[in-house]
């Protein structure tokens, strides 16, 4: 279906939908290396004031990867034709993208209309509108956004910043992982969860480091959240090995990486069928201390158990991008993760590298997106303000995102020794930069955290002084695998 617009006489044509958004993204190097970008600032000046008339019921007719081709756009289509979600699209149903725009800056949209609103919102429609908005217009609506979830601590909270704390080491060393572990939570980092990436993808490394947290947030009665970033069936693996050795694997959430199109999500090794079964696996644990209830404070209902992690870009570098801008497919990767209800989604902005997001400039505007678009839909959104070292970005830009997010309300940052992974060789954000954003901005950590900051738990982990192997459970060849 073609769009047209007409601008001082001149008349300007776009084949579909999917070249309208395109054409109408703000400048991205990956979209100009698949041959999507406009051609000039004027080409996409053209193209967002076409796509700020296009009617939203347009989304649900105009599908940009056919309905019998991907599962993602068939999981799209499907929730939004059931009953809540069409209750929710309703209100709006009969607006265009620009006056779409133009509600959700004003007054009307309060939190509350906000939250009632996101089921009945597709990822295409927020990817499109937040489009047409400026910087300041992607503060300001996330802003009023609060979308909160609840493991041991209660993320999301206006007011609040919470941190993973990412001890990576490049060879797995206890000890230092636990002289990461150790520095972050002296100086408050932890409270979202204690996320490593392995540097070896086994069942058995994935035990042991699970042992490690644990036996961390045992000994000092820490309210937080394990992780091991694993690929998903490695720690299926896991589960199943604790299990068939008489113990229980010591998982708290289950981490996997998503994109927005079914054909990327295989070249990740997932689908949407494996995710569910991992889902069900990790339920059976019963480790999430608020499953039993509904959660009273959010969207997001219990039991919470998984964390994703998305970025521009990884479709179009599977190639499984079927012509479609990167940032659409990201707000598409939104919906995936929204069928699984997650504690924790992550866009790690900066990673894939500058074939995708060349500068700080980029990098910046994709990452306030990206925690817009996240938030309309419902999700609990966190950003790893971040960059490789071959872009053209530098720490300055991560300060400036970093306190753009702030402003905005995202849910939680990174924390990593000194902001250099040194394991994954990307540049973050470090412990002392969640702690400039909370005095800055007068951001406190999830509420259970900051009662633990206070506590006797505290003031004995504080003793440990500069002897991170204390935290450590045994020699680190005998580490328990269960519990």
């Amino acid at each position: 279906m073609p769009y047209d617009i007409t601008l001082r006489g001149v008349r300007h044509t776009f084949a579909n939908l999917r070249e309208l958004l395109a054409k109408a993204s703000p400048l991205r190097s990956g979209d100009q290396l698949a041959g999507l970008a406009a051609e000039s600032s004027e080409a996409r000046a053209i193209a967002q004031h076409a796509l700020a008339d296009v009617p939203l019921a347009a989304f649900l007719e105009d599908l940009l990867i056919p309905y019998e081709a991907d599962d993602v756009t068939r999981l799209i289509v499907d929730t939004h034709a059931t009953s809540a979600a069409q209750a929710a699209f309703t209100p709006i149903a009969g607006l265009t993208v620009g006056e779409l725009r133009d509600w959700l800056l004003s007054d009307d949209a309060t939190t509350d209309r906000l939250t009632a609103l996101a089921p009945g919102l597709t990822p295409e429609i927020v990817a499109a509108v937040s489009k047409l908005m400026r910087v300041q217009d992607l503060i300001a609506v996330a802003r009023k956004c609060e979308v909160v979830t609840r493991f041991r601590t209660t993320v999301g909270l206006k007011q609040r910043l919470s941190t993973r704390l990412q001890p990576n080491h490049p060879t797995d060393d206890p000890a230092g992982i636990a002289a990461s572990i150790l520095d972050g939570l002296l100086l408050g980092s932890g409270d979202a969860v204690i996320g490593i990436n392995p540097a070896s993808d086994s069942p058995q490394s994935v035990l042991k480091l699970l042992a490690m947290i644990e036996h961390v947030r045992e000994r000092f009665a820490i309210p937080t959240q394990s992780c091991v970033l694993a690929h998903v069936t490695t720690q299926m693996r896991a589960i199943e090995q604790a299990a068939a050795a008489g113990t229980q694997a010591q998982l708290d959430l289950i981490f996997q990486s998503i994109a927005g199109t079914e054909l990327a999500n295989k070249g990740f090794g997932i689908t949407l069928d494996l995710l569910a079964e991992a889902e069900s696996m990790a339920a059976s644990l019963h480790r999430n201390p608020s499953q039993p209830t509904p959660n009273p404070y959010s969207l997001i209902p219990n039991p919470c158990l998984f964390y994703f992690e998305t970025g521009q870009g990884s479709a179009l570098s599977a190639e499984a991008h079927h012509g479609c801008d990167q940032q659409t497919l990201e707000a598409r990767a939104y919906a995936v993760a929204s069928r699984f209800s997650p504690f924790l989604v992550n866009t790690v902005v900066g990673f894939i590298g500058p074939e995708y997001l060349y500068d700080g400039k980029q990098i910046l505007r994709a990452g306030l997106e990206d925690h817009l678009c996240g938030k309309l839909l419902g999700l609990p959104m966190g950003c790893d303000v971040c960059y490789t070292n071959h872009a053209e970005a530098d720490q300055d830009d991560m300060d400036t995102l970093l306190t753009l997010l702030g402003a905005a309300g995202v849910n939680y940052i990174m924390g990593v020794p000194g902001a250099d992974d040194v394991m994954l060789n990307y540049q973050s954000t470090s412990f002392h930069d969640a702690l400039y954003l909370r005095r800055t901005l007068n951001l406190r950590p999830a509420p259970e955290f900051e009662a633990w900051l206070a506590s006797p738990h505290f003031e004995d982990l504080k003793r440990l002084g500069p002897n991170p192997t204390a935290l450590l459970p045994l020699a680190s060849g005998n580490w328990p695998t269960g519990t």
